[in-house]
């Protein structure tokens, strides 16, 4: 909890009306989120200036504005809440965070990486929960903004785990010293970002920013099966304390006899000369490396082997993010919510492993790729020519490279269709499916494919 006056002295505030007695304790910068008590705090976005929100954060019971002071210039504001001006919200909501970490005893684990930062945050957070009272961010709460509100929601809880996402270099390094992660976790280095950052080095060099916050007692979990994640380890194992997961290369947490199923995965953990069955709720193979990631967190978090297992077996991911949705004729795999080459590569082997009469594959854009896009599109098309998939649609701009390349490959022309909007996709598909399809919905989030779900 902060006062109006702490939060001056802290970020040099000035307050135009209303009481410095008056404590805040839950942060917002969304007025359609906000709830009475609230403090609410002006970001100025892309799209949108949030200090113009602020009488109408006020009318919903807001107990204190914390707004950008370019915003006023010379207006005066005469409400009976505390009015404070800062000079600039984004800032001040980081010092704010800090301030707040420095002041908790709750214990920080931090999640990165450029594919299954959330549905690892979410199964590290099943399997804490089972033991311990613990945060996490909510819904995409993961940038420069979320992190320090996640930061700022913080109370008594014994754990938090916190995704920290990023387009480009320095800024995990500043949510790091937010955050100050006592674990770190890197997930994998792909192409997400690729078209600002140049290469997966560059990529890699940024998720490895989680360190920055990090002391020399913090521990590092690393994917060993990624290459650049493997070379960092070889050339710094002595200088940092990791710990390593893998499937294929040798690591401390290892992963045999895996069996994938439709909608679910088993396979037997090794670690220090123990071995362990896993089940996990989720089809994929990137869950077996989600599911070994949380056996390290709650292993080097004294957790007993069951309850892991427990929390494993009871996770649930968020939507949007390989959701299976049971229509009465049919089967929609909804992963909308993003996608780069990995993450598409995976949800096409999971449509792959469906038992239904017809797999159809919906793909559009990925984006934020820049001259690599095309190649990386036309990698994604061999891998669909590959899948035995019966019918791909392409919605976007540069999707089309998937059709052109699966037909390259080997894919029947008849089966590929090219859309430019949603709205064509809908209306083709209310004429195609067919009892006892199963499709897979895979995007970047912008393209909104989340619409034509709805709309089936």
């Amino acid at each position: 909890m902060l006062s109006v006056g702490e939060i001056i002295d802290l970020c040099s505030g000035k307050l135009l009306c209303g009481s410095k007695k008056v404590v805040c304790t839950n942060f917002v910068k969304d007025t359609r989120e906000l709830q009475k008590g609230d403090t609410y705090i002006g970001i100025v976005g892309e799209n949108y200036d949030g200090n113009s929100f602020y009488k109408e954060a006020i009318k919903k019971g807001a107990n204190c504005v914390i707004l950008n002071e370019s915003y006023f210039d010379k207006q005066k504001v005469e409400e009976k809440i505390p009015v404070l001006l800062v000079k600039d919200t984004l800032e001040c909501l980081n010092v704010l965070a800090q301030y707040k970490r420095k002041h908790v005893e709750t214990y920080f684990i931090g999640v990165t990486g450029s594919v299954g930062k959330t549905s690892t945050r979410d199964m590290i957070y099943s399997v804490l929960s089972r033991k311990y009272s613990t945060l996490r961010n909510e819904k995409n709460y993961n940038n420069q903004i979320g992190v320090p509100l996640t930061m700022l929601k913080v109370q008594k809880e014994e754990m938090a785990v916190v995704e920290m996402g990023m387009n480009q270099l320095g800024e995990i390094e500043r949510l790091s010293k937010i955050v100050r992660p006592q674990i770190g976790v890197i997930t994998n280095i792909g192409t997400a970002h690729i078209g600002k950052l140049g290469s997966r080095e560059n990529i890699c060099k940024a998720k490895l920013e989680i360190t920055t916050g990090m002391d020399k007692d913090g521990i590092l979990i690393l994917n060993q099966d990624d290459d650049l994640l493997h070379a960092y380890y070889e050339k710094n194992r002595n200088n940092r304390k990791m710990i390593t997961i893998g499937i294929k290369e040798e690591s401390d947490f290892g992963a045999k006899n895996i069996v994938l199923m439709e909608d679910s995965t088993t396979f037997t953990v090794t670690f220090y000369n123990q071995e362990y069955d896993v089940y996990v709720p989720i089809p994929g193979l990137a869950f077996v490396y989600n599911a070994l990631v949380s056996i390290a967190v709650g292993t080097l978090l004294k957790m007993d082997m069951e309850t892991i297992l427990e929390g494993i077996k009871n996770a649930s991911i968020t939507k949007k993010r390989l959701e299976i949705v049971k229509r009465e004729n049919y089967t929609i795999i909804n992963d909308s919510y993003n996608a780069s080459e990995d993450s598409m590569k995976a949800s096409l082997q999971v449509l792959a492993s469906r038992n239904e009469k017809r797999k159809i594959a919906v793909l559009g854009d990925m984006l934020e790729l820049g001259e690599f896009s095309e190649k990386i599109h036309r990698t994604i098309g061999e891998s669909v020519a590959m899948a035995n998939i019966d019918l791909l649609i392409t919605v976007g701009q540069d999707s089309k490279y998937i059709a052109v390349s699966a037909k390259e490959n080997g894919m029947d022309k008849k089966k590929i269709y090219s859309f430019h909007e949603n709205k064509e996709v809908i209306y083709f598909l209310k004429k195609e499916l067919k009892d006892g399809d199963v499709l897979l919905f895979k995007a970047s989030n912008r393209l909104n494919l989340s619409e034509i779900v709805e709309k089936l």
